[in-house]
């Protein structure tokens, strides 16, 4: 067969690389971002009972309705803003489904979308794969910061989408209220829409809030903002998330998203319903990957890493470079192969920033994994 693939240089994410390097060689998995403990056992017991119950066909197509109002309490207790569960609310098979659907749904062939790298791998394919032209700005090394010159000069009549994502993955760091306001006046008066990737709205440290799009009234309404329960309750494999808008942009993603997937998973959509009518699930979750972070940087403390700052996400950036000077791609498959320790090199989340001698490492993880892992980064 003789066809033109609409996305031909992407190969196979370097999660699925690194995580199958891991089994291989038996490696400490601190690459893919997934927990190695069980999510809470009340949740576990309701999804058995929706299950037993019969709710196992399909959901409404644009989620539960329990859920969905279980999210618009969500975002009035967090951010102080109002969507209509009805009309305003999707539940997507996950963030990434989220975000992909969003894309397809208002990006049309030579559409300008910019995005901030290093990004998650998904943002790229997305926008190609539906006729878009990415327009990447690198962010600011050291902390990863946003030079909003930079993002006002790359604005065009043909900039319909700009994708932002805080709590930050790869990079551990947040937007400021004050990055949010810098955004707001560039987009307000346009055609801009904002895709705002929130999936680790809920651990954000030291006593920072998250800014949310949603609480900026004027960019929350040309905005999209996608989030993710994986994260928060500790079960990456139920890919359920969710996606928020405004009634028209909202209209128009659904569109899109019933042909996609139609609906997902109904019983457990009931189940993370009733679960989270305990605020605390969510208000509290940030204590709880706090201590992670703080236990992981007390143990890795005597190494010859030089620990980044970590304000979000569960998610650390360590910098080799009093190490090696090997690429971070090389480095990272060989503590893999030799040293039983697998990370994810920054550098793929880029195609045009410098060598910055970065590793990912993936804090979600029991205190024995934390422990077992620091053993071998302090020997490096």
């Amino acid at each position: 067969m003789v066809f033109s693939s609409k996305l031909p240089s992407v190969g196979t994410s370097i999660f699925t690389v690194m995580s199958g390097l891991a089994r291989e060689h038996n490696a400490i998995n601190l690459s893919q971002g997934f927990p190695d403990f069980n999510c809470d056992p009340k949740l576990l017991d309701l999804t058995y009972k929706y299950t037993t119950e019969g709710f196992n066909q399909y959901a409404p197509m644009q989620g539960a309705v329990a859920l969905r109002e279980q999210i618009a309490l969500l975002m009035q207790n967090c951010y102080g803003a109002v969507y209509n569960p009805d009309t305003e609310i999707t539940i997507t098979a996950g963030a990434t489904q989220g975000i992909f659907t969003a894309i397809a749904a208002f990006i049309q062939k030579g559409d300008e979308v910019i995005i901030f790298e290093p990004a998650y791998d998904s943002y790229t394919p997305a926008v190609e794969v539906n006729g878009g032209i990415v327009k990447p700005i690198a962010l600011d090394y050291p902390g990863f910061t946003i030079n909003w010159n930079m993002v006002k000069n790359t604005i065009t009549d043909k900039t319909r989408m700009i994708l932002i994502n805080t709590p930050h993955n790869p990079s551990g760091t947040t937007l400021s209220e004050n990055d949010l306001q810098e955004l707001e006046k560039l987009v307000t008066g346009t055609n801009i829409i904002v895709v705002s990737d929130e999936v680790y709205e809920h651990m954000v440290f030291d006593g920072k809030a998250h800014q949310s799009v949603a609480r900026f009234k004027s960019l929350a309404s040309q905005s999209l903002i996608v989030s993710s329960f994986g994260k928060t309750i500790h079960a990456t494999g139920w890919k359920i998330g969710y996606v928020a808008a405004q009634k028209e942009l909202m209209t128009e993603f659904r569109k899109v998203h019933q042909f996609l997937v139609f609906c997902v998973n109904h019983p457990f959509q009931l189940a993370l319903a009733e679960y989270l009518k305990d605020e605390s699930v969510y208000k509290d979750l940030y204590v709880f990957y706090q201590a992670k972070r703080d236990y992981f940087r007390k143990l890795i403390s005597g190494s010859r890493f030089t620990i980044e700052p970590c304000t979000g996400t569960y998610f650390h950036l360590l910098n080799y470079k009093k190490i090696t000077e090997e690429k971070d791609t090389d480095y990272a498959i060989r503590l893999t192969k030799e040293k039983g320790l697998a990370t994810i090199p920054l550098s793929v989340f880029s195609g045009h920033q410098p060598q910055q001698h970065l590793l990912r490492f993936c804090f979600a993880k029991k205190e024995e994994t934390l422990e077992k892992a620091a053993e071998i980064i302090c020997t490096l």
